[in-house]
């Protein structure tokens, strides 16, 4: 049996808080694991995808599958390990510049975007902004000036709201969607 296809029984019986999964592996790659762990356990662990970004679909799929983040195959160890903290304390690892380029590559959802748009209220718009940006929560709250449960109430909303797993997902269906624009204009 493949890494790939032993992760699910590997998770059921470690119960990690976080995994970090290669998108390439053999026979069930890390997307389809990341699917499976998110579909079909209960309380599954958060998912940081490693990945070169050679494919971006690749990156892609594994934010839509609920991946919490990404990073670079070939990131120094401090950059892995506190990737890991962050997305285990509830943040996602996102690099705004590749989720750009992966948004831009993408078709826009105008229907997506009314609805969206509609539920989220202005300043869930300002935080999901700021998600994209990649900034933590406490970051947001800093810019914000307001508290960090305050910002945690926002995300919280807007995951809700958008039917989203976690801030990265929410992130992708923010530009899907057009609330946040590949432009560097965005709040």
């Amino acid at each position: 049996m493949s890494f790939g296809a032993a992760v699910l029984r590997m998770v059921e019986r470690l119960r990690p808080d976080v995994v970090v999964m290669d998108v390439r592996m053999p026979d069930v790659d890390g997307i389809e694991a990341t699917r499976r762990l998110r579909s079909v356990l209960p309380d599954p662990p958060k998912v940081i995808v490693i990945t070169t970004f050679e494919n971006d679909e690749h990156v892609y799929d594994a934010l839509r599958a609920g991946a919490s983040g990404f990073i670079r195959k070939r990131a120094p160890s401090q950059q892995i390990a506190h990737a890991i903290r962050l997305v285990a304390g509830g943040d996602s690892v996102l690099f705004p510049d590749a989720v750009r380029r992966l948004a831009a590559g993408r078709p826009v959802r105008r229907d997506a975007a009314t609805g969206a748009a509609a539920l989220l209220t202005g300043r869930e718009i300002e935080v999901l902004r700021l998600m994209a940006k990649g900034r933590s929560n406490q970051e947001a709250a800093t810019q914000l000036r307001v508290s960090l449960e305050t910002v945690k109430t926002h995300v919280g909303n807007v995951l809700t709201k958008l039917s989203a797993t976690n801030r990265t997902q929410a992130v992708v269906i923010a530009y899907e969607a057009g609330l946040v624009g590949s432009g560097t204009n965005d709040q």
